[in-house]
């Protein structure tokens, strides 16, 4: 592989794959929130109540939770290339059928199985990682986010105009419509152009699949106990949406959905055994393991991070209208701008992770979030709105260049597992969100803040005893079973 140094504005070899990578994380988004600018008129075209509305909205999310997981199985098994064409053109299948709807449980179902499409992050994360040595990997990454996650961002800024220049009744159908074509052309050019290694490099695959591979006794615990509060976030999500939350599921239905998820659990945990039960009676060889808590502990650096990000993203225009007065377009304005700069903070913690360590970098930025958060639960309506606003892009940065931070580790942790790990780490970042928003609903917003300083700060104490320093090489058996030490990658 070639060893010069990191250039972006190219198209060959590894800059080739971090460009096709990040436009298919671009679309996703662009796909995944092609309906929130257009929710009011969506809205009034289906005569939807508020909680039909936040029905969509938690909806949008539902899935993507076990999807991540799932996509992150997947990806180790069957490479990059043929999952992320699979992610695009399912999605924007999805996103033409929402677009199409004319009842609102076919908005709801549509709706649903469009969080799918948020799981599409975690392919890009195994695929870099396959291109770019551990020194860049930690910038590529952010880029690959940073950039991707722009997407979101730039359906808001977009779809409203496109919606205006079809016109007419249906104009907000062809905008969404649009970014579903775009999702199944893209996916077509993704599996055309991309490829899972450099030329003459070997995909490290995982032994077993279907749940992650551990390597210890302990490891194995705290894998169970990591998993847990991923089927319980998605009790919570059927609880908001049953009889004694929105009132939108019946109690036949939700009990349903409670034994689906109970079955869920229970095949989970059985293939954990089926794959790592040999841990209690034969001990992995010394070369082949690898400290599960570095997994748990990205878990939690994500949720801190980027699930807040979502949460606060989606509070801070109402935040912005009800303590200072302004108007609703300009409250927009100054809440995105909290997104908006993942184009630069979020290369940037990666940046830095790669050049002055991983562990030192991440609980920097904790330690930012924390104190960020800290202080924005001091704001009020006796602040000027300018010291304000300042205060919350700089808590941003920290927020944003958390992610970066995060899976400039991910690939560090166990090569042929990495697609896992970042499946894990991103479904902990919508757990987050999902729960961040959850508490919104009983406090207020300077407890809220509160809270997610807490988090941040309990996260980096956790990161200061337990983290070790990811290293760039790792042990892998090879297909004819020989053990080789390589370097990521």
């Amino acid at each position: 592989m070639s060893q010069v140094s990191f250039r972006f504005f190219a198209y060959e070899g590894k800059t080739r794959t971090l460009h096709l990578s990040w436009i298919a994380f671009f679309i996703s988004f662009l796909v995944w929130f092609s309906h929130a600018p257009l929710m009011s008129t969506i809205r009034e075209v289906f005569d939807l109540s508020s909680a039909e509305v936040n029905a969509l909205l938690l909806l949008n999310v539902a899935l993507t939770i076990p999807a991540r997981i799932l996509i992150g199985m997947l990806v180790d098994v069957l490479g990059p290339r043929k999952v992320y064409t699979l992610v695009l053109v399912l999605s924007g299948v999805f996103c033409i059928g929402f677009a199409m709807s004319t009842t609102y449980h076919q908005l709801a179902l549509s709706r649903f199985l469009l969080g799918f499409v948020g799981a599409g992050f975690v392919v890009g994360i195994r695929l870099i990682s396959e291109w770019y040595p551990a020194r860049e990997v930690g910038l590529a990454e952010g880029i690959y986010g940073g950039f991707g996650n722009f997407g979101a961002a730039f359906a808001g800024l977009c779809l409203p105009a496109l919606a205006m220049f079809y016109g007419g009744d249906d104009g907000w159908r062809w905008a969404i419509a649009t970014t579903g074509f775009i999702a199944i052309a893209y996916g077509a050019v993704f599996y055309h152009q991309a490829r899972d290694t450099p030329k003459g490099s070997t995909y490290f695959k995982p032994k077993k699949s279907g749940a992650m591979e551990v390597t210890s006794k302990g490891d194995f615990v705290l894998y169970v106990v990591m998993n847990l509060p991923l089927f319980l976030c998605l009790v919570m999500i059927i609880w908001q949406l049953g009889p004694h939350g929105m009132g939108l599921l019946g109690n036949t239905l939700s009990l349903v959905l409670y034994a689906v998820v109970a079955v869920m659990l229970v095949l989970q945990l059985v293939r954990i055994w089926q794959i790592n039960g040999h841990v209690f009676s034969k001990p992995v060889p010394e070369f082949d393991r690898y400290p599960f808590k570095q997994v748990a502990l990205l878990n939690l650096t994500y949720m801190a991070s980027f699930g807040s990000e979502i949460a606060v993203v989606s509070m801070l225009p109402l935040f912005f209208v009800d303590t200072f007065g302004v108007s609703p377009l300009l409250a927009g304005v100054l809440g995105g701008g909290f997104a908006f700069l993942n184009l630069v903070a979020r290369p940037g913690g990666g940046y830095f992770a790669d050049r002055y360590g991983r562990k030192k970098v991440t609980i920097l930025i904790l330690g930012g979030i924390g104190i960020g958060y800290l202080l924005m639960s001091l704001i009020d309506s006796s602040w000027a709105l300018v010291p304000a606003v300042a205060l919350v892009l700089v808590c941003s940065v920290f927020v944003q260049a958390g992610g970066g931070a995060v899976y400039a580790s991910v690939p560090l942790v166990k090569r042929r597992l990495t697609g896992q790990v970042a499946g894990m780490a991103g479904a902990y970042g919508n757990l987050g969100a999902v729960s961040f928003l959850a508490v919104l609903g009983a406090v207020s917003p300077s407890l809220f803040f509160v809270m997610l300083g807490g988090v941040a700060l309990v996260c980096m104490v956790l990161m200061i005893v337990f983290m070790d320093e990811p290293t760039a090489q790792t042990s892998e058996v090879m297909p004819d079973g020989s053990v080789r030490m390589i370097e990521v990658p």
